[in-house]
């Protein structure tokens, strides 16, 4: 990104202060000297007015103790012959003897600034603005830094106060396939107005809910008349790949598990997708597809369509490695249809709402001390889904936000007898990224938990471990054995939290390989003795992730704090859609 202005010690309103300084500058010197010191007072006038600051550095040098005034005219003097230090120790002087004046923060901000120090210009300026919140200079100052940082959402935070930046006019880079006119929707800003801050945020939702675009930034360059062009930097998805060695990647990445992944993205290029997978392990057979579209060519809402079609074998164990017991077995065959509908009309808010009607039917049934009759209930159930997304807190200065979520599913079976159940889970992330600039090192941390009401069929169940159909991962549980699912917990009730973080070891264009560490801890509870961890669990390792095309290739290693089993785990997925670059 382009600098947008050029700063002087403490930015373009420094000669302005000056010459304030000056013209009353005589009367502090009158109200604080004797008649013998006329002199000194009209030396110093005249070096200021005549910007001699050699000399006046030479005057001010040995006066001790000095004045906040007189400690701001010999900072000020340091700063234009370049002396950093010693200019940051005299404006770090007066400061302390007038702490409530905002103007030493300020110098102090412009000093680091000029080293291209910006972390600590930030910290200088955000205390001039403790001082007073509503200072035009600090907060067009900051926002400035924070730009030159390439953190666009702190730097709109503070721009947004004094009307910046103006857009000038947007562009695209590389142009996209998709129709204009519905990006146009997407982008929430337009050309000859002021970017605000939940314009842009609210054109990240928006162009999530499209689905073809899993990365991408959205960039401001400087003009020379103060305005700014936006660029729409992105990579994205269309038909098949964007050449067939991409496309035969993407159909092919499941491969190592038996699996395919036919897709197309942006069809007729109004981001119409088609995504499916079939897998034909003779273990945990199963066909999905799901087709979505911006609703009526409006990219604040977005319906999907699918089905999930399964022929599973489940051995429900006490462990996926070592000594096991063997709780239950049986076949589980289901078959769904559904649609969903979600709303990208908000910033903040982002909800959905569907239903499901499916049918399931167990067999090869041995019911062993995990398998009650209830959850074998067999035959049709209607289900309905209700969930909703807020970002209840963002520090975009941090690079820090807190977003929170509530999933609600109440179904009914016709069995005999028939059931109905409600599943209620919550769920809350923190994520952050440490330093100023790049990502380099990710933080991340998330709680869900989840309860169940009422008689659920097994299928229904929830499950903590990792396993290609589950997101409640524990990394040192592995949810398969054998092939066969149902050595990881069991159950209707969950507490679960993930923390890990990680650190860049490649980034390159569509390539980014990181490592860390992560720690995991859940406990799931049911009332049925085979059901169930009946303890916490704790699991820790290391994990490596890469990125290639939009999909992400996941390699972790975790170690069972209580009973010391070790997993190694493989897992590819295809990334989020939307996700900005930081």
């Amino acid at each position: 990104m382009e600098r947008h202005r050029k700063m002087d010690v403490a930015g373009p309103s420094r000669k302005r202060r000056t010459l304030i300084a000056f013209l009353f500058f005589p009367l502090y010197l009158a109200a604080q000297t004797s008649p013998s010191n006329a002199q000194f007072v009209e030396r110093v006038q005249q070096l200021v007015a005549q910007q001699r600051w050699q000399e006046l550095v030479e005057i001010l040098q040995p006066v001790h103790p000095r004045s906040a005034d007189l400690d701001f005219y010999y900072g000020t003097a340091l700063a234009k012959l370049g002396r950093w230090q010693e200019a940051h120790d005299a404006f770090e002087s007066g400061a302390w003897l007038k702490p409530q004046d905002k103007q030493f923060p300020l110098e102090l901000a412009g000093v680091e600034f000029k080293q291209k120090h910006y972390r600590q210009s930030a910290h200088y300026v955000r205390r001039a603005l403790r001082l007073d919140p509503h200072d035009s200079y600090g907060n067009d100052f900051l926002g400035t830094v924070y730009f030159l940082e390439g953190n666009l959402e702190a730097a709109l935070k503070y721009w947004n106060r004094v009307d910046k930046p103006r857009v000038a006019q947007i562009s695209t880079d590389p142009v996209p396939h998709l129709d204009p006119v519905l990006l146009d929707r997407a982008i929430a800003f337009a050309p000859a107005s002021t970017l605000r801050l939940p314009e842009l945020l609210l054109t990240h939702s928006r162009v999530h809910g499209l689905g073809i675009f899993p990365i991408y930034s959205v960039d401001l360059l400087a003009r020379e008349d103060g305005a700014f062009d936006v660029v729409f930097r992105n990579w994205e998805r269309n038909g098949w790949g964007h050449n067939y060695k991409e496309g035969l990647f993407l159909l092919l990445r499941g491969l190592p598990f038996q699996t395919i992944n036919p897709e197309l993205y942006n069809l007729k290029h109004e981001a119409i997708n088609f995504v499916s997978l079939f897998r034909w392990d003779a273990e945990k057979r199963r066909v999905t597809a799901q087709l979505s579209s911006p609703f009526e060519h409006n990219p604040k809402f977005n319906y999907q369509l699918f089905t999930d079609l399964r022929s599973e074998n489940w051995n429900i164990q006490t462990s996926f490695q070592g000594p096991t017991t063997l709780l239950g077995s049986l076949n589980l065959r289901r078959e769904a249809i559904g649609a969903n509908f979600t709303s990208f009309a908000s910033a903040r808010w982002r909800w959905s709402a569907g239903a499901e009607i499916s049918h399931r039917d167990f067999r090869s049934v041995i019911p062993g001390t995990a398998l009650t009759p209830i959850l074998l209930a067999k035959g049709y159930q209607l289900k309905q889904a209700a969930q909703v997304e807020v970002s209840l807190w963002r520090a975009p200065e941090r690079r820090m936000n807190l977003d929170a979520g509530a999933h609600s599913e109440a179904g009914r079976i016709w069995s005999q007898p028939s059931h109905s159940f409600e599943k209620l889970q919550g769920s809350a992330r923190f994520h952050w990224f440490p330093q100023a600039e790049n990502d380099d090192y990710e933080m991340q941390y998330q709680v869900r938990a989840g309860k169940t009401f009422g008689d659920v069929p097994f299928d229904e169940l929830f499950m903590l471990g990792l396993e290609r159909d589950n997101d409640l991962w524990m990394r040192a549980h592995i949810g398969t054995r054998d092939g066969r699912k149902g050595s990881a917990p069991l159950g209707r009730n969950y507490f679960l939290s993930n923390w890990e973080q990680d650190k860049n070891l490649i980034h390159k264009s569509l390539l980014t390989i990181k490592c860390g560490p992560f720690l995991d801890v859940g406990k799931i509870t049911d009332d049925v003795p085979g059901l169930g961890s009946h303890k916490w669990l704790w699991d820790t390792g290391a994990q490596v992730k890469a990125r290639l095309f939009g999909v992400q290739a996941v390699l972790s290693y975790g170690k069972d704090l209580r009973s010391g089993n070790n997993a190694f785990y493989v897992s590819v997925s295809m990334l989020k859609p939307g996700l900005p670059r930081f």
